[in-house]
């Protein structure tokens, strides 16, 4: 490589710390992986660069790193944010509390929830904005500023203010932050206008108190990464990849963490879009099977689906665009084990990476998803996923671990236990792909099935089976895919404005007026990234309902088709595709108006990932698999060594350093020529 125009994509994951390299000069790929360290990310990530020292001249050589992090999402599920204060209306101080009324389990009665905000850190002054924008009561800063000496004094490194009715008028919350700015020690201050000027309280507190109490963990992490860059020579942009698919700058994130909540799985997405396009497959649904979760999305017509919200964990809604994922418990870490009722589970609960799956010999005495692929030799004990970087396996402490916990309490031989572990994580697996597809009204069985992750190759054929999906699509290199989605995403930002207005209500030249607004507005944070950028394009959607409904459907229209007719349509259109049918005689409404620019960056040509046109395979090995009860020699090939055109016939094991293909017996793989698998059933 020559090393002065790469562009470095890094995802951080629970085991692996994975990079993509691609050399804009001269068209070269690479591909780093490293182990993780938990707690302290920011260590595999130099890891990682050090390694690219030896590979191609260092950081100093590198243009641009785009990072997927988890690092954000991680602080949340495990309850270690910052300690946060929240400065809020008399009398609001418990809706971060109270919620939608919900409840953690649909038929319980009861349920704890932990707010990220504790009751003593919550303050409430004197100020009131009515829902129609008029000032009742205006903030009375001296409350303000006693609020914020309390805060500190309890220890809070990062607060939120949160006033009511902020979204029809800013100007007392405005005020409060200005002085809350003045006192507070460091920048860790969310103003909830700024973060989501958009109606329903509790979701903008909600996301408003999430992203404070991530900017000193996030911001902390990003701004010693970027120093530890500097120290080894790295000169160029470091970008952080949001949840909505997109990058950002590194001090954007900073001041937004709360839109990096689904940054890592969000770039395996972005990734999986495009190969299946280039591929010939626009209809896909992606599974990315890690060490502790099975996370599903849908691609449809070449294009992701964003959801306008989600929850981390139950009672943590973040309100911002994201990628639609759905995430179950089905890992390679995944537990297995009967229950109380005599069935057998598998997952949610984890192994992890530390201490493991049984057969890494960490402490772990149960067995999990990887123990039963290994006992059933679909794994290599002496060569396991991570390229050496894992050691040996144990398949004997996999054995022990099955017939502890599964084979004795269910009266089956060990094989068949591990049978059984598969079945039931294919089954939960399978459950997942069809809710992302059925529940949205599409048949699972026109899209294309691909994988990506460490794990997700050994189930492709499973999932095929279960799913009657005819094409599956293995991408070259399934285990840094989201790697691959930090170099591919094009930098993004968003606004949101509340409109609440009946339809024929609207003033359409002041909503012209505002898209203009936020058009100049994205384009100040387009620029500021400092990235080449080869085309803009904006996005424009109008949360609309009919008159008392109260949830909305997202309806895209057009700048230049802003007015009552054009708009009536395109709901229309939109309301019917969603639920089939239309409510003729009631009124429609505007809710909100959101905006998207996106900055498209230069796509490199994904034919690169190919085989090289002189490609000689080895002859392949052979491999003792059980298959359908009885052990056969199966033949083992160096997946990434096959030429293009290649076709291989189940069953066969297609090995590579990050993943493990399990072809199984009336099943093919082709090569093609993007250097993906694809499978079909023979």
């Amino acid at each position: 490589m020559s090393g002065q125009q790469r562009v470095v994509g890094v995802d951080v994951g629970g085991t692996f710390t994975d990079l993509f390299v691609l050399d804009e000069a001269d068209q070269s790929v690479a591909v780093v992986k490293v182990p993780s360290t938990r707690g302290e990310e920011a260590v595999g990530f130099m890891n990682g660069i050090a390694r690219l020292d030896d590979a191609a001249g260092g950081a100093a050589g590198i243009a641009t790193i785009i990072h997927g992090t988890t690092v954000g999402t991680n602080a949340l599920l495990e309850r270690k944010a910052a300690r946060t204060g929240l400065i809020t209306t008399r009398g609001f101080a418990d809706v971060l509390e109270m919620r939608r009324r919900d409840r953690p389990h649909t038929w319980g009665l009861r349920g704890e929830y932990l707010p990220p905000i504790s009751r003593d850190l919550r303050k409430e002054v004197d100020e009131r904005v009515l829902a129609d924008g008029s000032i009742h009561t205006e903030v009375d800063l001296d409350q303000v500023e006693a609020c914020v000496r309390e805060l500190l004094a309890q220890g809070c490194e990062a607060v939120c203010v949160f006033f009511i009715n902020t979204y029809a008028n800013p100007a007392n919350e405005a005020a409060a932050v200005a002085r809350v700015r003045e006192l507070w020690p460091n920048d860790c201050v969310t103003s909830s206008a700024e973060v989501l000027p958009e109606i329903r309280e509790f979701e903008r507190v909600s996301t408003a108190s999430l992203n404070a109490a991530l900017q000193p963990v996030v911001g902390g992490y990003l701004r010693r990464l970027e120093g530890d860059l500097r120290e080894r020579g790295f000169g160029g942009q470091l970008m952080i990849v949001q949840s909505n698919g997109g990058v950002m700058s590194r001090q954007t994130a900073c001041e937004l963490p709360v839109r990096t909540t689904l940054s890592g799985p969000a770039a395996g997405v972005i990734a999986c879009a495009a190969i299946a396009r280039a591929a010939g497959h626009p209809d896909v649904m992606t599974g990315d099977m890690g060490g502790t979760s099975f996370d599903v999305s849908l691609v449809v017509d070449g294009r992701v689906a964003l959801a306008e919200q989600t929850s981390i964990a139950f009672g943590m809604v973040v309100r911002s665009p994201m990628i639609q994922i759905e995430t179950i418990g089905a890992g390679g870490g995944s537990i297995a084990k009967v229950d109380a009722g005599g069935m057998l589970q598998v997952g949610p609960e984890s192994a992890g990476s530390r201490p493991g799956p049984a057969c890494y010999g960490h402490g772990n005495p149960y067995p999990t998803v990887t123990d039963a692929n290994l006992l059933l030799g679909r794994i290599d004990a002496a060569r396991p996923l991570g390229g050496g970087l894992l050691g040996t396996l144990d398949a004997e402490l996999a054995r022990a671990a099955i017939r502890a916990h599964v084979a004795e309490p269910l009266g089956l031989d060990v094989l068949e236990a591990a049978e059984a572990i598969l079945t039931v994580a294919n089954a939960k697996m399978a459950g997942a792909l069809r809710l992302v597809s059925i529940e949205k009204g599409h048949d699972p069985r026109r899209f294309a099935y691909m994988p990506f992750g460490g794990g997700g190759g050994l189930h492709v054929c499973a999932m095929m089976r279960e799913t009657g999906v005819e094409t599956g699509i293995v991408p070259r290199y399934p285990g840094v895919t989201s790697a691959l989605g930090c170099v591919m995403a094009d930098l993004r930002h968003d606004a949101v404005r509340t409109i609440n207005r009946g339809l024929h209500e609207v003033d359409f030249e002041t909503l012209r007026a505002l898209v203009g607004e936020f058009r100049e507005r994205c384009d100040v944070h387009l620029a500021s990234a400092g990235v080449a950028i080869a085309s803009v394009r904006e996005e424009l959607f109008l949360d609309m309902l009919y008159q008392g409904q109260t949830h909305t459907v997202m309806v895209p229209v057009q700048a230049d088709h802003l007015h009552a007719g054009a708009v009536a349509a395109a709901f229309e259109a939109a309301y019917r595709a969603e639920f089939g049918r239309l409510l003729p005689g009631i009124a429609v409404r505007i809710m909100n108006l959101r905006y998207a620019r996106i900055g498209v960056r230069p796509k490199f040509d994904l034919r690169l990932l190919a085989p090289p046109a002189d490609a000689r395979p080895r002859p392949a090995d052979t491999q003792r698999v059980h298959v359908n009860g009885a052990w056969m020699d199966v033949p083992r090939h160096a997946r990434l060594e096959l030429p293009v055109g290649t076709r291989v016939e189940g069953p066969a094991i297609l090995e590579q350093p990050d993943t493990t293909v399990w072809l199984e017996p009336g099943f093919s793989a082709t090569t093609d020529d993007h250097g993906n698998l694809i499978l079909k059933p023979v």
